[in-house]
């Protein structure tokens, strides 16, 4: 029995939306950073010439900040697709950048990972957009959406 493809009276699977797909894997992937950018952070403590005034974060405040941040974004990218997510995704970006402050190459991965997130919301869209339209235009065999 050879499978060519749907046939014209079958309807495909509700396929989950792009922009929540790319932005979910956006947040997750910066989880990441964020987990390893707090270690490197925590073994950069016991290097003094990185700390001028001599003063290096307490290894709970290190943990603290990268696990609380970590967290947040792993938590985000589950429910991103819900009411305020990509809002509640877009202002976490903040702490993000912030964090270049204290670990300066993480300016870089910040600048690098809001373009990311911009490009996802917006390709996202369009590909959920463009969908919806085919859709639209091939009723007989658009997703059973319930």
């Amino acid at each position: 029995m050879s499978n060519h493809g749907p046939a014209p009276t079958d309807r495909i699977k509700q396929k989950a939306p792009a922009k929540a797909q790319f932005a979910a894997t956006i947040l997750m992937l910066e989880a990441f950073v964020v987990l390893f950018a707090t270690l490197v952070l925590h073994g950069l403590r016991s290097v003094p010439s990185v700390w001028p005034d001599g003063e290096a974060p307490s290894a709970v405040a290190v943990w603290t900040a990268g696990g609380l941040l970590a967290l947040v974004l792993m938590v985000l990218s589950r429910r991103v697709a819900g009411p305020g997510g990509y809002v509640a995704g877009s202002v976490v970006q903040l702490p993000l950048i912030a964090s270049g402050f204290v670990l300066p190459m993480m300016f870089v991965l910040a600048v690098v990972f809001v373009a990311m997130w911009i490009i996802a919301l917006r390709l996202g869209g369009r590909i959920d957009r463009e969908r919806a339209a085919y859709d639209a235009a091939h009723p007989e065999t658009a997703p059973n959406v319930r």
